[in-house]
């Protein structure tokens, strides 16, 4: 079967802040209810038109079982618009996307809102299986009596909480969380403190530059935050351009006390955040006289070792060169998630280290990722990591940032929890 073309019409972000603050209070589909109501506005299309809507989302509150839909239907979309949401952990966004470009591609839908949200501020603590059950014993006794004996088993240390985004950080196979699998990859492929702290300083110098500069406003739509929503958030709060590699050699090493080499400095915030992009077939383009600013060319996700995780987007990166035939040498950017510093130097290593590719059964050297074309614009070590977004948010800097350079190809790529990695091809379609 012929697959049709994608285009990614436009796409918008939301800023980002580390958990607890400005978005603090903001739930995970209003991150999106907005995003949606400005790309529906900005091209004059009917809330009719729109085929479906799909959101990466991994913390959804119960109050939100589907976020799709309840951002489908805030953003004033007809009730006959499907929407449904998508989990792949930190690829949740990218799921989301590859899943709208399949639908369109086979000519199943026009136009496709795609993307994702998170609110990690928001994920919550529960209650563990003894205060359960307590709770579950009280309901079942009928009688007065029998209730307040159910209530005698009670005990302080019941009220300990479960903490849901904790728990979503440690990997069940393994049981290390993401920061031990980023010490391991560390550990293996001899990446020291000293250049994780390098790239990390790196990455928020280039995020501040891109920010004062006015690049990144390009891809963000301003929020209204705040209890009174008396304030606008414009910019992400996680960039610092004072950072130095003195600062960052300060800190202790957080997950492995001892011995470790990453910290919070040279590691990804947990962050709150929302991007979407508006997709479309050829045929939408033309009817709607649309003016994309890319073209999605291919995707492809591949699994791997849940202890060595963040090597996600060495195995995913290559195939899908060998799936569309593009080469590394051909992309003129690419945008890798900064889950920690040492994945994404235990990533570079794997281009051209045949020791390192032969470890995860990558049979070829796709050669030297230059950092003038890697995360031009910092990425998430300065931006933060808002996981059902991210995969999305990547894709979506990648594009603005081959349309300032007017270059044509780039790839966005990431490892994701659990022991996979993906990645997106996309061509640049603004001269």
């Amino acid at each position: 079967m012929e697959l049709g073309e994608v285009y990614l019409v436009s796409g918008k972000r939301t800023p980002h802040a580390k958990a607890g603050l400005d978005l603090a209070d903001v739930a995970a589909p209003f991150l999106g209810t907005y995003l949606l109501t400005y790309l529906l506005d900005s091209h004059a299309i009917p809330a009719s038109a729109i085929d479906e809507v799909i959101i990466g989302n991994i913390g959804a509150p119960a109050k939100y079982a589907n976020v799709s839909r309840v951002i489908a239907l805030e953003a004033g979309l007809d009730e006959s618009v499907s929407a449904y949401t998508v989990h792949r952990n930190c690829a949740s966004g990218m799921e989301a996307m590859s899943q709208a470009f399949l639908k369109i591609a086979c000519g199943r839908a026009d136009l496709i809102m795609a993307g994702g949200v998170e609110s990690m501020t928001q994920m919550p603590l529960m209650f563990g299986k003894d205060m359960t059950d307590l709770f579950m014993n009280i309901m079942k006794a009928k009688k007065v009596p029998d209730k307040l004996k159910a209530l005698k088993a009670f005990r302080p240390g019941h009220l300990a909480p479960v903490i849901a985004i904790e728990q979503g950080l440690t990997d069940p196979f393994e049981g290390i969380n993401m920061g031990q699998t980023a010490e391991l990859i560390a550990r293996e492929l001899g990446i020291t403190r000293e250049e994780q702290d390098l790239y990390a300083n790196n990455s928020h110098h280039k995020a501040a530059a891109a920010m004062e500069s006015g690049r990144m406003a390009e891809e963000i739509l301003p929020i209204t935050v705040g209890k009174k929503l008396s304030k606008i958030l414009a910019n992400d709060v996680g960039p610092r351009n004072n950072s130095t590699i003195e600062g960052l050699a300060k800190l202790k090493p957080f997950f492995e006390k001892k011995s470790g080499t990453v910290t919070v400095g040279n590691s990804c915030p947990i962050t709150d955040g929302g991007s979407l992009f508006l997709m479309a077939s050829a045929e939408a383009v033309k009817k709607h006289n649309l003016e994309p600013i890319a073209r999605m060319v291919d995707f492809h996700f591949n699994g791997l070792s849940p202890a060595r995780m963040g090597m996600g987007p060495l195995v995913a990166m290559d195939g899908l060169f060998k799936r569309s035939g593009f080469t590394l040498d051909q992309m003129d950017k690419v945008e890798i998630n900064e889950a920690f510093a040492a994945q994404i130097l235990g990533v570079k290593k794997g281009f051209t280290d045949k020791k390192v590719a032969d470890a995860y059964k990558v049979d070829k050297l796709w050669g030297e990722l230059p950092d003038e074309k890697l995360n031009v614009s910092g990425g998430a070590i300065a931006l933060g990591h808002p996981v059902g977004s991210s995969g999305s948010r990547i894709v979506l800097t990648l594009a603005h940032n081959l349309m300032q350079s007017k270059q044509k190809y780039g790839i966005a790529s990431l490892c994701i929890g659990g022991g996979q990695g993906g990645a997106v091809i996309i061509e640049n379609l603004v001269k």
